[in-house]
């Protein structure tokens, strides 16, 4: 549609309606969150039927909203509007979504929402009772709805690139896929060297009881900052956060097998929190006032591994938690509990920072192939074994540990790379922030607050202001690399280990 001088001088009046369209929006769409959070956290079982049509009603709503002929009209009088650099980028990112969801039937966008919301039930009652033949027609039936939105988004690019395009705009495929390569190139040889040659380190073995494990999580969001007037801790079957700048929840579960999976896990949502709870208020509603997709991981990452794995953490933390059961170890054994190697290990959420990327290459794989067709549904289960034995040398013995244990493929595909670009961009994030701050010297003395306000200057407070690639060079100087990670990973295990990677 060309732009007229009409249009031009109606730019304004169209971006102000524009901006309270989508304004109504967003606040259905955090409903939906906050209604999904309920139904992972507090809902009863029986509840999930309605819940499914409620989160399908408001899908369809939000659908009708913003594909709505007046939204195109409003984009179309601000093709050549002279905008400020703010007001751009909201305009970008609406249109983004508006050419996405405009090319998708309503009813399609709203089967899709439905099918989610009943999945979650499916999948936990499948995980528990280890039955994934139970599952598997729902899995059959999510990759077909999504392979028919993708192919209505864009049927000139396979459905898979689609999908990934949703949660990483802007990051090209490629991209991702050269990180992997390196990953996949030289973890596998660090870990075998590591099995190989390296110490044995400690494990903590206490505390096992759930109540303690809570104690502990909760002390921890408190020593870290985490901000309760703001936020909640509960459990979930896997661990999640949601909300945005005004409530912020995080959710983890309990292990009685390893006291320290709990502990990791709060400190991995809250990573995610401290990023929606660092956007800019005043842009509540807008593009400018929501996280980037793509760096949302490299910010539980952080906390999780370059904060909460360190030995200063340790050094502050076991002050705060010595009148409880448990932990009855030095901060350098802590510390080495914390980042134990273990390959053994069949559980993405539970695994050690370096077979952890291994977890994610084999799902985005396999992921792929069953989107693609390569790889009929009722292969999943074996091709999964397959690769955790190529990629670690073990085998699960039930698909509760094997490809049911991530709720992830109940909605949708492509997005498993955020982990690792996540947790790659982690590490060059904190070689960043090492140049600005004396990170180990403020976390030995729990001093968390200029970490935070690092963060939200040079992260959190742009919202979508820019792309990804754009973002990341704002806040670290240069494009995404595996290098900083790679790096990282050899100083710290060959010290941890006394080998040499």
């Amino acid at each position: 549609m060309a732009t007229t001088d009409s249009d031009v001088a109606n730019a304004p009046q169209a971006y102000e309606k524009l901006i309270d369209r989508y304004e109504r929006v967003s606040n259905l769409n955090y409903a939906s969150m906050y209604l999904n959070w309920d139904q992972q956290v507090t809902m009863p079982e029986a509840g999930a039927a309605g819940r499914a049509r409620q989160l399908s009603a408001l899908s369809e709503t939000t659908h009708e909203l913003l594909t709505d002929e007046a939204v195109g009209d409003w984009l179309a009088a601000l093709e050549e509007a002279d905008l400020d650099p703010g007001e751009a980028a909201n305009v970008r990112e609406i249109r983004r979504d508006y050419e996405r969801r405009e090319a998708v039937p309503a009813d399609l966008a709203a089967e899709i929402t439905e099918t989610a919301s009943e999945n979650q039930q499916i999948w936990q009652d499948a995980k528990a009772e280890d039955d994934f033949e139970a599952y598997a027609p729902r899995l059959e039936r999510t990759r077909d709805l999504q392979v028919e939105r993708a192919e209505h988004v864009d049927p000139e690019t396979s459905p898979y690139e689609v999908m990934y395009e949703d949660s990483h705009p802007y990051l090209p495929i490629e991209t991702i896929e050269r990180v992997f390569e390196r990953l996949a190139d030289e973890l596998p040889a660090m870990v075998a060297t590591i099995r190989a040659e390296g110490d044995e380190l400690p494990r903590v073995e206490e505390p096992t009881d759930e109540e303690t494990q809570r104690e502990i999580s909760e002390r921890a969001l408190d020593f870290l900052g985490y901000d309760r007037s703001r936020g909640r801790l509960d459990t979930a079957p896997h661990p999640f956060m949601a909300g945005n700048q005004f409530d912020a929840r995080v959710t983890t579960r309990f292990n009685p097998e390893d006291p320290m999976d709990p502990l990791t896990a709060t400190v991995h949502e809250f990573g995610h929190a401290t990023y929606q709870l660092g956007l800019p208020t005043e842009h509540y509603g807008t593009p400018l006032g929501e996280s980037v997709g793509s760096i949302h991981e490299s910010q539980s990452r952080f906390w999780e591994n370059h904060v909460g794995r360190t030995k200063p953490f340790w050094e502050a933390f076991l002050p705060e938690i010595d009148d409880l059961p448990g932990y009855d170890v030095t901060p350098q054994e802590a510390y080495e509990a914390a980042n134990r190697i273990y390959p053994d290990n069949l559980i993405r959420v539970e695994a050690d920072e370096l077979t952890y990327h291994m977890h994610i290459i084999l799902r985005s794989e396999i992921g792929r192939q069953f989107v693609e067709g390569d790889l009929a549904v009722e292969d999943v289960p074996q091709a999964w074994n397959d690769g955790m034995d190529e990629y670690l040398g073990v085998r699960p013995e039930t698909d509760a540990e094997g490809c049911l244990q991530d709720i992830h493929w109940t909605s949708r595909f492509a997005a498993f790379q955020g982990y690792t670009v996540g947790s790659v961009l982690a590490a060059q994030i904190d070689a960043t922030v090492r140049d600005d701050l004396d990170v180990d010297g403020l976390v030995r003395e729990g001093e968390f607050e200029p970490i935070h306000d690092w963060m939200v200057e040079n992260v959190h407070s742009h919202g979508k202001r820019y792309t990804t690639p754009e973002l990341i060079e704002e806040a670290t100087g240069e494009a995404l690399t595996a290098d900083y990670f790679l790096e990282y990973a050899r100083e710290k295990f060959s010290s941890l280990y006394g080998v040499s990677l």
